[in-house]
């Protein structure tokens, strides 16, 4: 079949603009590396990370792990926060707040409506998302330009004026910049994509989640994590042949599954770690973001510090060489869960089809396909952050499984084994792929694509066309009024699988994420619907009649009603798009009711004012019908740690009662109380 090297790398001009401002001073011998001079304060403290490790050991008198000591090193308050994984919430203080251009408009659109002046913590905005790879890297950058002008010059005038840095278009990809700028072992940041994690690669905790968690941040206000226990992956041996760095997460995933990392931090350790390169390492974590992994990160090492002196950062190097223990697990240590991997005997796989917990080695991929009538014929390859071959499969290494297969044709193909035959009748073997692991004439510092925020922005002005189609200033959702929600209708029950995208679809509607009531017209059109299996067609239950998802939401808005949503397992997975909660509540919607959420999409409805909420017993799933009408009780003594109870009222007259549990703590009560985290840091601010 023919062969489409569909390549997303990212746009070589100006990747590393910054390198050319990146200047590392020592400030402190002991503690202090500024992270570069256009971002005052911005700076590595190892010796404030060591004093909250030495606390919190002593506290809990064990060792600790190497995630343990990067997040427990952050606490807010490292004397007196309870401390137990999986249980308490954590109240931190992270480094560094990144954001792409499509959650940006959002996560500032937010934080203009706090009325706060200025970020309290370094942040960066990064144009990537919204440029379309379709002709080619010039073409479509100049087109980008074009189609979202209104959007960039929002991000870049909003940036200047609440002191954040801006990364304009060309730049590259957000995740690579982080990488060669801003990540380093030991920091803690957070960022507005689900990819975010990719920073665990050099040794740093960087986690993915929606515009109001980077609004807090940015507002000074330390933020709040569910402890997150800690999976260990202990790697042995070493890569070699076809195998590749990503051939380490698709085995974890095939372990692990699409939720199973829910919750936790996968901390790979072990004397494996040191075969795989510092970007391959990144790459592991970067993809951590498939199996639910809160994030992942690798111990501090030899291959981070080449990174971090070829991309201009060596004092940083030789502080985190001296305050090594910080930036390693302690011995001893105990995980919540083990895995063990011999790199050396890892074979190159392929995850899916459909999901990419689905994982066979390539020598059995064939046999698979056959089994379960799978197309055995390769007819495209593409690259982007995974592999893909028709019919939705993952494969690795990078770009050289993809191309080996669709040289051959076909899935039942082990290009570590089987021979082509060429145009002559001869056999060949394909040789086993190699480069280099880093390029050996350094970076290339590109174009200076970087605009830094001036000191004072009192004076500089955000405009935001009030007729605008994709820019809309927000306005505050309404308090709760006291009361219990009563009646509520059943907007959708969904079937099986319902991701960020089912709720909130991308591709075209990306040029609206920063108006929300033009994007809430796509809401939940992805989502199958248990009374039909149909897309975006649900019965309007006030007329009987049939309409799309947003068309009925609006419809009940219009008319005074509220509603809820019943969903499967791990509600809200994918992307960290905040999207998905604001839609909802803009809508009408006060509670999402399902079997279990995905951790980021569970926090986001939690900041925008509703009600996301598990079944105590996930077979009261089946309990609930379409026509039902649904009241939550039990609000106004509602505490953490309380379940709520929901009465469902037949269409035929009866009713029944089910359990409906919650994460809530105090502070997140207190924002479904005041109608959003937004509304509650306002009148924090009076």
């Amino acid at each position: 079949g023919k062969l489409y090297c569909l390549t997303t790398s990212r746009i070589y001009m100006g990747q590393t603009g910054a390198r050319r401002l990146h200047v590392s001073v020592v400030l402190n011998a002991k503690a202090k590396v500024a992270m570069s001079r256009f971002e005052t304060g911005s700076a590595v403290n190892y010796e404030k990370l060591l004093n909250n490790i030495n606390i919190v050991r002593k506290r809990l008198n064990r060792p600790l792990t190497l995630a343990e000591k990067i997040v427990y090193g952050h606490l807010d308050d490292p004397t007196g926060q309870e401390i137990a994984r999986g249980r308490t919430y954590l109240r931190l203080r992270p480094d560094r707040v990144a954001m792409q251009d499509a959650t940006a408009q959002m996560a500032m659109l937010q934080f203009i409506s706090s009325g706060l002046p200025r970020v309290a913590v370094p942040s960066t905005i990064h144009c990537d998302h919204l440029i379309e790879a379709q002709t080619g890297g010039v073409q479509d950058l100049q087109r980008a330009k074009e189609v979202n002008q209104e959007v960039y010059n929002f991000l870049a005038s909003s940036a200047a004026k609440y002191g954040v840095g801006f990364w304009k278009p060309g730049s590259g990809i957000i995740h690579q910049i982080i990488l060669e700028n801003y990540a380093y072992p030991g920091v803690l940041l957070i960022g507005t994509d689900s990819h975010t994690p990719n920073g665990g690669g050099l040794g740093g905790i960087c986690i993915g989640v929606g515009g109001a968690d980077a609004v807090d941040v940015m507002a000074g206000i330390p933020w709040e994590l569910k402890c997150p226990n800690v999976i260990g992956v202990k790697l042995t041996g070493s890569l070699s042949g076809w195998t590749s760095p990503k051939d380490v997460i698709l085995k974890v995933a095939g372990i692990l599954t699409v939720k199973g990392g829910t919750g936790a931090i996968v901390e790979y350790h072990g004397p494996g770690v040191d075969s795989v390169s510092c970007t391959g390492m990144a790459t592991i974590c970067n993809m951590g973001a498939e199996i639910g992994a809160t994030t992942s990160v690798f111990p501090y090492n030899k291959r981070m510090k080449t990174y971090l002196d070829k991309t201009g950062r060596k004092e940083i190097a030789e502080l985190a060489d001296e305050y090594k223990e910080c930036l390693v697990p302690d011995q001893g240590c105990q995980y919540d869960q083990l895995i063990e991997i011999n790199l050396s005997e890892l074979q190159p796989h392929i995850n899916g089809p459909f999901t990419p917990d689905l994982a066979h080695p390539v020598s059995e991929v064939g046999a698979a396909a056959q089994k379960n009538g799978w197309p055995l014929e390769v007819k495209v390859g593409g690259s982007s952050s995974s592999m893909q071959l028709t019919a939705l499969f993952f494969c690795s290494p990078h770009l050289f499984i993809v191309t080996a297969l669709a040289i051959a044709g076909t899935l039942n193909f082990n290009p570590e084994t089987d021979f082509l035959t060429d145009a002559k009748g001869e056999k060949f073997k394909l040789v086993a792929p190699s480069g280099d692991e880093l390029p050996a004439r350094d970076f290339d510092p590109g174009e200076d694509t970087y605009q830094h925020p001036p000191t004072e922005g009192v004076a500089l002005r955000v405009d935001v066309n009030p007729q605008s189609t994709r820019l809309q200033l927000l306005e505050p959702f309404q308090k709760w009024n006291g009361k219990d929600l009563e009646n509520l209708r059943v907007l959708i029950k969904v079937k099986g699988k319902c991701t960020t995208d089912h709720i909130s679809a991308a591709g075209p509607w990306l040029k609206f994420r920063g108006h929300l009531d033009n994007i809430s017209n796509n809401l939940l059109i992805g989502a199958v619907n248990t009374e039909n299996d149909a897309v975006n067609k649900i019965k309007n239950q006030l007329t009987g009649e049939y309409g799309g998802v947003p068309d009925v939401a609006r419809f009940y808005k219009a008319n005074g009603v509220e509603w809820v949503v019943v969903g499967d397992e791990n509600y809200g997975e994918g992307s960290s798009r905040e999207h998905a909660a604001l839609e909802p509540r803009h809508l009408g919607g006060r509670a999402i009711i399902v079997k279990s959420f995905a951790r980021i999409h569970e926090t986001n409805l939690k900041k925008q004012g509703l009600l996301p909420l598990t079944f105590s017993d996930p077979q009261d799933y089946d309990k609930i019908h379409p026509d039902d009408q649904i009241s939550i009780t039990g609000l106004k003594s509602f505490a953490p740690g309380k379940p709520l109870i929901a009465v469902i009222k037949h269409i035929d007259g009866s009713s029944e009662k089910i359990t409906l549990n919650h994460t809530f703590n105090e502070t997140q009560i207190e924002w479904f109380q005041a109608g959003s985290a937004l509304n509650r840091m306002k009148e924090l601010q009076k």
